[in-house]
C-alpha cells in the first residue's frame, strides 16, 4: 500500500510539474493553437492523434499545416469555430485534410479520405477535376500571383487614397508580407474595393510564403484569427485605425494565378458557367449574322467595303463583351 501510495504522489507530481512547465512557457504569437511546453518551451502544434509538428513562434505557421490543425480539432471538438460574417468568402471546396510535406508545402495530389482525389496548386487550391486514386499531379504547380480583394465598410470621412495605400502596406506587413512582394495597389471608391496585387519574386527572402500570409489574412477579416490574442496584428475585429476611424472589411477574396494553366474539363463545369459560355456564344453567332446581313445589303445598293480582318476581331470582342 505505501509502494502504491507513493507511486500515486509521484504521477500527481509529475502531472503538476508538467502544468507548471505549460503554464511558464511564454504563448506562441503567431499561433494560437501550438502548445509550448517544456524546459526548453518548444512549441508544436498537434495535427493528428499522435502527429506534432514543430511550430516557429516568429514566423507564420504554413497553411497546409493550419488546415490539418482545423480538421484535427473539427474532428475530435476541440474549441468552437466562430460563425463567419454574413459576407465572408466560403470555399466551394470546403475544407479539407490536406497530405503536407516534411516541411510544410503540399503535395501535389490530394484526397478526401476516399478514392476521389485531384491535384492542387501551391495554395492548396484544386487546379484539377476530381477524380479517382489513378489521378496522376505530377508537379506542385507553383502559384506565383495572389490578387486580394478587400470591401472595407462604409466610412464617415473622405478617404484619402494615398494614405488607404500606405495603410494597407503596413497592414500587410503584420502578415509578414515582404514589400517587395507588393506589385499594386487599387482603390475603386464608388464599389470600396481595395485590390492587391502580389506577386513571388525570387530576389526576396521572406520567412513566411504568399499563400501562408493571404490565408492568415482571410481568418482575421472572417473574424476567425490564428494568431495569439496579444499578437499585434493590423486587422483587429474592429478594423484598423485609419484617419481617426475603423477601417474594417465586410469581404475578403483571395484569387490565384498558377505558372500553368488550371486543367478543368467542360463537363465539370457547373451548369451557371456553362450557361454564361453559351449566352457568350450565342452573342458572337448573332453578331456574325448582323455583320452578314449588314454586308449583303451594302453590296446591292453598290456600297462596298472593304471588311478588314481585324475589324471582324473587333465586333467580335465588343460582343463578347456585352
Amino acid at each position: 500500500m505505501r509502494v502504491l501510495g507513493w507511486l500515486i504522489l509521484a504521477v500527481s507530481a509529475l502531472a503538476a510539474l508538467a502544468q507548471d512547465d505549460e503554464k511558464d512557457c511564454p504563448q506562441c504569437m503567431t499561433n494560437q493553437f501550438a502548445k509550448c511546453m517544456g524546459s526548453s518551451c518548444d512549441c508544436t502544434l498537434q495535427v493528428a492523434p499522435d502527429v506534432k509538428h514543430p511550430v516557429n513562434c516568429s514566423t507564420l505557421t504554413r497553411k497546409c499545416w493550419m488546415m490539418q490543425n482545423e480538421m484535427y480539432r473539427l474532428k475530435n471538438n476541440i474549441g468552437t469555430r466562430r460563425k463567419p460574417t454574413e459576407h465572408a468568402m466560403l470555399d466551394n471546396d470546403g475544407i479539407y485534410d490536406p497530405q503536407c510535406k516534411s516541411d510544410g508545402s503540399f503535395h501535389p495530389k490530394q484526397c478526401n479520405g476516399t478514392s476521389t482525389c485531384w491535384c492542387v496548386n501551391s495554395a492548396g487550391v484544386r487546379r484539377t477535376d476530381k477524380g479517382d486514386d489513378d489521378k496522376q499531379c505530377p508537379e506542385l504547380v507553383e502559384t506565383f500571383w495572389f490578387q486580394i480583394q478587400l470591401k472595407h465598410k462604409s466610412m464617415t470621412k473622405e478617404m484619402d487614397e494615398a494614405q488607404l495605400k500606405d495603410t494597407i502596406k503596413k497592414t500587410l506587413a503584420a502578415y509578414q508580407v515582404d514589400p517587395a512582394y507588393i506589385e499594386k495597389i487599387e482603390y475603386l471608391k464608388e464599389d470600396r474595393y481595395i485590390l492587391v496585387d502580389l506577386k513571388q519574386n525570387i530576389s526576396v527572402t521572406s520567412p513566411s510564403d504568399l499563400a501562408t500570409a493571404a490565408y492568415y489574412l482571410e481568418k482575421d477579416v472572417k473574424g476567425n484569427t490564428l494568431f495569439s490574442s496579444t499578437y499585434n496584428r493590423s486587422i483587429q475585429d474592429d478594423g484598423i485605425p485609419f484617419n481617426g476611424e475603423k477601417l474594417s472589411f465586410e469581404q475578403a477574396y483571395v484569387y490565384y494565378i498558377d505558372a500553368k494553366n488550371p486543367e478543368f474539363s467542360m463537363k465539370r463545369m457547373t451548369p451557371g458557367i456553362i450557361a454564361v459560355i453559351v449566352v457568350v456564344c450565342l452573342a458572337v453567332v448573332a453578331g456574325l449574322i448582323v455583320l452578314f446581313v449588314t454586308r449583303r445589303k451594302a453590296a446591292k445598293a453598290h456600297i462596298y467595303q472593304k471588311a478588314e480582318g481585324r475589324e471582324l476581331d473587333e465586333i467580335q470582342k465588343q460582343q463578347l463583351t456585352t
